[in-house]
């Protein structure tokens, strides 16, 4: 077969990098990445707690749609408790239909990341002026709400087109999420200059480790305290991004909330040695470092 190539960032081994730090000269960054998403009543795309392909009803509508109207209040209110910042990626039709989550982000001062118009749809299969204007809506929508533009971006489904890059770079954005390919920042080529990729887990993330993998809260808990102490071992060599990506109908289930209560408990155990932050906070102190820095 004919290999392909994206052309949008080079190989760079981990170990042969500059080595850098976080401010305060620590070593390893954590965000809390949470997903606050709206779905088209029973057509289009939308995850299912039973079957990855189960068709839209009802029951799946619902299910996503305790997300909004409770899950993601135990959330704020157990980061609250856990003086934890974090970042959102918001459908832009959340903003319009829950004003009060507006409120609760402005009072957090948590940042807010595009994620699409709706999870109901997928960005890869529009053609390039439709992906266009969807971004462009997306960004409208969110500058109108909160008045400033999101800085960065994550596809609905994690997933981008030929031209997303060169897309979100016209339109103003400094970073990305869709790119899980490090654990460090990278830049990426577009036909406009670079962007910046920032980590972003779909391993640590409970859509499809609960939902797709069917892992129970507990495993979830095991998994994020295995791959932070990993983490904080490695960060002694290199600065590291730790990344937890969530989703209130999921992880809002108070039984998966305690066991990922107990999982940030164990991070916060060393407080004092993290930098916990949002993306838009990382791409800023990247943005300072010398040039080469970061590759």
């Amino acid at each position: 077969m004919e290999i392909r190539y994206h052309n949008r960032y080079p190989f760079s081994a981990l170990s042969e990098r500059p080595v850098y730090d976080w401010p305060e000269g620590k070593r390893l960054a954590i965000c809390i990445c949470n997903n606050i998403e709206w779905f088209s009543f029973m057509t289009g795309l939308g995850s299912d707690h039973t079957l990855s392909s189960a068709p839209q009803t009802t029951r799946n509508y619902a299910w996503r749609d305790y997300g909004n109207r409770v899950g993601l209040w135990y959330l704020f209110d157990l980061l609250d408790e856990l003086g934890i910042p974090a970042s959102h990626n918001i459908n832009a039709k959340v903003l319009e239909y829950c004003p009060q989550i507006i409120k609760r982000i402005q009072l957090r001062g948590d940042e807010v990341i595009g994620h699409g118009i709706t999870n109901s749809e997928r960005q890869d299969i529009m053609d390039e002026e439709a992906e266009r204007t969807m971004i462009n809506q997306a960004t409208d929508s969110i500058k109108k709400h909160f008045g400033k533009s999101p800085k960065g971006w994550l596809g609905p489904y994690i997933v981008q087109s030929n031209v997303t890059l060169d897309l979100l770079k016209e339109a103003g954005y400094s970073y990305v999420l869709d790119w899980p390919a490090d654990d460090q920042p990278f830049w990426m080529n577009t036909r406009s200059g670079p962007l910046l990729s920032i980590p972003y887990s779909i391993e640590l993330n409970d859509s499809p480790a609960q939902v797709f993998r069917h892992h129970t809260g507990r495993e979830f808990e095991e998994m994020i305290i295995d791959h932070f102490d990993e983490m904080l071992r490695q960060s002694n060599k290199y600065p590291l991004v730790f990344n937890i990506a969530l989703h209130p109908f999921i992880v809002g289930q108070p039984f998966r909330l305690a066991a990922l209560r107990r999982a940030l408990e164990h991070v916060l155990k060393n407080r004092e040695d993290l930098w916990l932050t949002t993306p838009s906070s990382i791409a800023e102190h990247i943005s300072r470092l010398p040039k080469g820095t970061v590759i």
